[in-house]
Order: C-alpha cells, then sequence, then structure tokens
C-alpha cells in the first residue's frame, strides 16, 4: 500500500484527529474511546513538532490514515524513554504499512535519542503484538484488566525495545 511516510505538520491536526478517532470508535486497538477534542490535538501536535518528537504520520491522498508518535515519558527519570502510540484507519490495516511506519517511526526516535521505547497492546489484539515483536519489542508483562471499554476489562501486554 503506497502512502506517504513522514513527520507529521501542524496543519494536519485535524486530518490526525479525524484518523485517531475512526481508530478509537472501534473500541478494540487504542485505549480511547473517541479523540480528544481538536484543541487539544493541535497542543499535541505542535508541541511535538517544535520539540522534534517523533511524529510520523501516513498520508493518503492528502489524508492521515494512520501514526506512530513516540513522546518521552512523562517522568524526568525516563528522559531517555519514548512511549509509542499508533493506530491504522481500518481500511489500511493488513497491508505492510503499519510494519513501514513503526519502522520509519523508530529510526526518529532512535535519532531523536531515546535508548529505550516502550507500548502497551491489547492481549486481544495478537497481529499487532507479532508486528511489534518482528520489529524488535520484547514482552516484559501483562498488565490485568488494565482497560475498561464497554464494562469489558482488557489484559494489557506491556512491551520494550532497547535502541540497537
Amino acid at each position: 500500500m503506497e502512502a506517504e511516510l513522514r513527520q507529521i505538520r501542524v496543519d494536519e491536526a485535524e486530518s490526525f484527529r479525524f484518523a485517531v478517532d475512526a481508530v478509537a470508535r472501534e473500541h478494540r486497538y487504542i485505549a480511547l474511546l473517541e479523540s480528544p477534542p481538536i484543541e487539544q490535538v493541535r497542543d499535541f501536535v505542535k508541541r511535538n513538532v517544535e520539540r522534534g518528537y517523533p511524529q510520523i504520520v501516513a498520508v493518503r491522498d492528502g489524508a492521515v490514515v494512520g501514526w506512530c508518535n513516540i513522546p518521552p515519558a512523562a517522568r524526568a527519570v525516563s528522559a531517555h524513554v519514548g512511549d509509542l502510540f499508533m493506530g491504522l484507519v481500518a481500511e489500511y490495516r493488513g497491508k505492510g504499512l503499519g510494519e513501514s511506519l513503526i519502522r520509519h517511526a523508530l529510526s526518529a526516535a532512535d535519532n531523536f535519542g531515546f535508548k529505550r521505547v516502550e507500548l502497551g497492546v491489547f492481549a486481544a489484539n495478537p497481529v499487532a503484538a507479532t508486528l511489534y515483536r518482528k520489529v524488535g519489542f520484547t514482552e516484559e508483562g501483562v498488565k490485568r484488566g488494565a482497560i475498561l471499554i464497554d464494562g469489558t476489562y482488557h489484559d494489557e501486554i506491556v512491551m520494550a525495545r532497547l535502541k540497537p
């Protein structure tokens, strides 16, 4: 599947929000029920761009159809750690775009200086967990019942990749 993979631009915040919202409303792949308000998304994108945090998007026909962002962990003692979040709009899954997207983002994270990248993946999403293992992540544990969506508890697999 052909798509342009690159760092997000500030003017793409609305398109990015639309993609996040589409995936979130599926209630099965990311730990959001819907996208945050546009003002919050704009601030997030602007901060990532201004600080050079990796936020790689897949763009097709002018629309964001996937993303992989790796902002730094929240705690000062973990400044060397990036937290990975990614998603693909449904019709773009299963075509190799996710692997290209995450590889591009990991390269950006390595260049940024992260020594470790972490993520959480729903245990009920073995396709994503397999992809993460393929690109160098290893499982570090399971957070049982960590996510509650529509009255159902989901286990979250915690994975990490150390810079090669």
